[in-house]
Parts: C-alpha cells; structure tokens; sequence
C-alpha cells in the first residue's frame, strides 16, 4: 500500500474521530430535578429533560434549571411600622421555578430578582403594622408578604411557598424601654392580683361572721379548733377556757372579756378592772 493510501486512511480515521466526538458532545444527562433550556442559534428550541439528551453541537446551547425548592435568606434594614418604630426584620423565602422558560427568558437572574423583590416587600407590609403587631404577628406578616411576592414573581415562572420572619431586631434604647415597659406590667398585674385575693379574702371573712353570728355552736366548734391547732406548734403556753364560761356570753360579750392572748414563751394574764 503506497504511503497516500495510508495518508487517507488516517485522514479518514481523524474525520469519523471527530465525527464522534462532536457527536458525543452533544449528549447531556439531567439529574430527576433538571430542565435545560434549549436555544438554537440564539433562538428558544424548547425545554428538555429530565434524563439523557441530545442537542445539536456548536449552533445549540443549554441552561439547567433546578425545580427543586430553593431556600433564600434575606434581611430589611431600616424598616418603619406604622406608629414610626424602626425595625430590622430578618427572615427566610421559599420558592420554587414551575416555568423553566419564564424564569430564563424573562429575567436575567430570577433569584437576584426574587430575592429583591422580597426585601422591598417586607418593608411595605410591615409598614402596615404596628410594633406590637410585627412582634405578635409574625405568621400574618408572613403570609401577606408571600402573596404579594407570588404575584411578582408569577410572569418570572416562580413559585413562592412560604416566607418565615426569624427575627425582629430593634435598638437597644427602644429595648431598654421595653424592659422597663414589661416590668412595669408585671408590678401592675401583681398588685391587682393582690388587691383582688385582698377583697375575696375580706368577702369571706364577713360570709363567716355573719354564720357565726347566727350560729354560737359552730363559733364554739371553731375557736376550739384554733386552740387545737396553736398546741400543735407547740410554741406557746395554752390556757384551757370552760365551755360554761364560752356558753356565758355570745361573740361580743363575755368571751370579749376573758383577756386570753397566747404568746410564744407565756400567757398574759388578764387585766383587772377597777371598781
């Protein structure tokens, strides 16, 4: 075989070699959660995957797209709620791309977008709120700001599913106030508490009274019981009183008069009236 037989055999090989090799070039695998967006000669050819795809070399191109949700944190400096309190709301956004060709073709970075999108819309529903409200309404806020973002980003093919508020940063002076604010309340509610045990305690001292008054058997049964109990401490001496004595007289009379006053250490003996 002459030596240009075997230059055109290796020409030939070289050729099918690159033939192979453009050709394999042209063949791409998509993981479940891929789409590739297919432009042919700069133009949109449409939206391919998941699995193994063919494309044509060198006058196509592609761009993967993950469908997955994507999870982006973002933070709002400079936030005022409606009664002027200037907050830093520190909070995460879910979403997810449910049209690959919108978020390609209609933006020029769709997360950049959303994410942007999302500081300024924070700021507008907390300005809507006042401070109290931001502090207790978080799950509110957050449901507000995902429907109005979602309605942003729909011509950008994303979805948004959730927006969570981590965090209410404020300054330490309106801290500091809030602190005095809260133990001021807390003082409040236990003298009220207080006030209030203060005048069930009185209503029932005089519901008592008013039985014992009525019923000199059940006083008597009661102030026994109280002897009973204060020899139980055993920290005092105890003066046994005759029932004929506590049967001379009612509540305002005679008993009144018997001077008994149980001390620790002693008992006080009765005064003497004079004549």
């Amino acid at each position: 075989m002459s030596s240009v037989g075997l230059a055109e055999e290796a020409l030939i090989g070289f050729l099918i070699l690159v033939v192979i090799i453009i050709f394999l070039s042209g063949l791409h695998i998509l993981k479940e959660w891929e789409r590739a967006i297919v432009l042919t000669l700069g133009r949109f050819a449409g939206v391919k995957g998941p699995g193994i795809i063919f494309v044509m070399p060198i006058v196509s191109r592609i761009q993967k797209i993950s469908t997955r949700i994507q999870a982006v944190a973002f933070k709002t400096e400079a936030s005022f709620t409606q009664d002027n309190v200037p907050v830093n709301i520190d909070a995460i956004m879910y979403f997810q791309i449910v049209d690959p060709k919108k978020a390609v073709l209609n933006i020029e970075n769709y997360i950049t977008g959303t994410n942007l999108s999302a500081q300024t819309t924070i700021r507008e529903v907390v300005g809507t709120y006042t401070f109290d409200e931001v502090l207790s309404e978080r799950e509110k806020i957050g449901g507000a700001a995902r429907e109005i973002i979602d309605e942003k980003t729909e011509h950008w093919g994303v979805k948004v599913s959730s927006v969570e508020i981590r965090d209410v940063q404020v300054p330490q002076s309106l801290q500091e106030a809030m602190s005095r604010q809260a133990s001021a309340e807390r003082e409040r509610r236990s003298r009220v508490t207080l006030a209030l045990a203060e005048v069930e305690a009185a209503q029932k001292m005089v519901e008592a009274s008013n039985q014992y008054t009525t019923n000199p058997i059940a006083f008597q049964l009661r102030w026994m019981n109280i002897l009973y109990e204060i020899g139980l401490e055993g920290k005092g001496t105890l003066m046994m009183i005759p029932i004929e004595a506590m049967q001379a007289g009612s509540i305002g009379g005679p008993l009144t008069t018997l001077g008994l006053n149980s001390v620790a250490g002693g008992t006080e003996k009765p005064k003497k009236s004079s004549s």
